[in-house]
């Protein structure tokens, strides 16, 4: 056979292959609309060649206008990343050090000669994860009263000793670059991430502009949605406030990943390196446990109805990023959407339906599978503890009640025994041996 036939033959099967892969993804998401009621946006590309993007659900409930590609969604903590990298900057142009002490900036603060910017960045800072809900929603509390009141809080840990995750850490990070900078995080962020990354789509949040084409949060309670009550966006910034679209992470993820116009070579290690054992970088997680074996740079966030996924498979130059405004499991769909992409079976959601059965068949169920433990207590079964209840939608089959798109389905051996269980998580399977 003559190359360009060969060739030709390969372009073919390659583009049969992506057509199959993008049917699989929207008819995942298709189902995650349908049956879960996903409301947001999605975006999937590999080797820069768009896999899926599309839009689901209202971005204003109460007038029913829709999503679309350009809506604008609130980050949560996918922001802390933006946070990073802009220290990272003015590290390079020497306007602040990695190696500063917080006493630098503050200081009064406690134990501030112990705790470093690399301490901050990479939550082994010991300080606690959050300022009180009276800093998140009060509308006139100055900063210089958020920074008096988080050093009254008492340190989790001696400085460097351990890892705690926490938001106050990267609010403490947004003033210093304020500091280092002479300009506002906001202008910083705009002048210095946004617009080098052609983002013309994102911004940081404040408490009275008026953002076009702006998604509205809603979180559910009692079954139903509620909009999301006020959040004070002078003090939300840093750890959460950057919104965003799907096109805009796509640049943000090309800029930051594959060339300098961010960061050095050398800033991006120092960001995309584990420091601890729960995976953080800078603003990121480096391989968490959900990385599916492939190596995978990211973050997820939620606030208050807002829930968001960013990822980035470095070697394998897949992005898969999940935006949304009521309160969907994002980190969840990206999980799901990811599997796809590597080829492995996803089930698609469907409706689940409780069922009743004998309870006396828990008792061959109770048991640990590989660090799991299911219970049962008053003729229900539980699973790990006894706050998530396991529904049986068959004999062997079972939905969490705070999750039903996540199951768990007892297997027996050829002798009739109960031998191990498979999970699924947002259609992926998973399969753990009773110990």
């Amino acid at each position: 056979m003559k190359l360009w036939k060969i060739i030709g033959c390969l372009l073919l099967i390659s583009s049969c292959t992506q057509n199959k892969l993008n049917i699989q993804l929207e008819k995942y998401m298709d189902a995650q609309a349908d049956i879960n009621n996903f409301s947001g946006t999605v975006m999937v590309t590999k080797n820069d060649s768009i896999l899926l993007k599309k839009s689901y659900g209202f971005a204003d409930y109460e007038w029913e206008i829709e999503n679309t590609i350009d809506t604008k969604f609130s980050l949560a903590s996918v922001s802390k990343q933006f946070t990073a990298v802009a220290i990272l900057q003015l590290a390079e142009k020497n306007k602040l050090s990695l190696d500063d002490k917080l006493s630098k900036y503050y200081p009064d603060f406690p134990k501030g000669d112990l705790i470093s910017l690399k301490m901050l960045l990479s939550h082994n800072s010991g300080i606690g994860n959050d300022v009180d809900d009276l800093f998140s929603s009060n509308k006139t509390v100055k900063q210089d009263s958020v920074v008096k009141y988080i050093m009254q809080k008492p340190l989790l840990f001696e400085p460097g000793t351990q890892t705690s995750y926490s938001n106050t850490a990267y609010y403490l990070l947004t003033t210093i670059i304020e500091k280092a900078s002479k300009q506002s995080f906001a202008a910083y962020m705009n002048e210095h991430l946004f617009e080098k990354a052609q983002m013309t789509s994102s911004g940081i949040s404040s408490n009275d502009a008026i953002v076009s084409k702006m998604a509205k949060p809603y979180y559910h309670k009692q079954a139903r949605f509620i909009k999301n009550p006020y959040s004070n966006w002078n003090y939300n910034i840093g750890l959460d406030g950057v919104y965003s679209t799907i096109e805009d992470l796509y640049l943000w993820n090309k800029h930051l990943f594959d060339d300098t116009t961010l960061l050095s070579e050398e800033s991006k290690k120092l960001m995309f390196t584990s420091y601890n054992e729960h995976d953080f970088g800078y603003g990121v997680l480096v391989n968490p446990f959900y990385n599916h074996n492939h190596n995978l740079v990211g973050h997820d966030g939620g606030f208050f109805g807002t829930q968001t996924s960013f990822n980035r498979f470095t070697d394998d130059n897949v992005f898969v990023t999940v935006l949304s405004n009521n309160e969907s499991p994002s980190y969840l769909i990206a999980y799901g959407l990811a599997a796809i992409v590597f080829g492995k079976q996803v089930e698609l959601p469907y409706e689940h339906i409780a069922i009743q059965i004998d309870p006396k068949v828990y008792d061959e169920y109770v048991g640990e599978y590989e660090g799991i433990k299911i219970h049962q207590k008053d003729g229900k079964l539980f699973y790990s503890d006894f706050d998530i209840e396991l529904i049986p939608e068959s004999p062997s089959k079972f939905f969490r009640s705070d999750n039903d798109d996540r199951t768990i389905e007892f297997i027996k051996n050829k002798k009739g025994k109960i031998f191990q269980i498979i999970l699924t998580k947002a259609g992926v399977r998973e399969v753990k041996n009773k110990d």
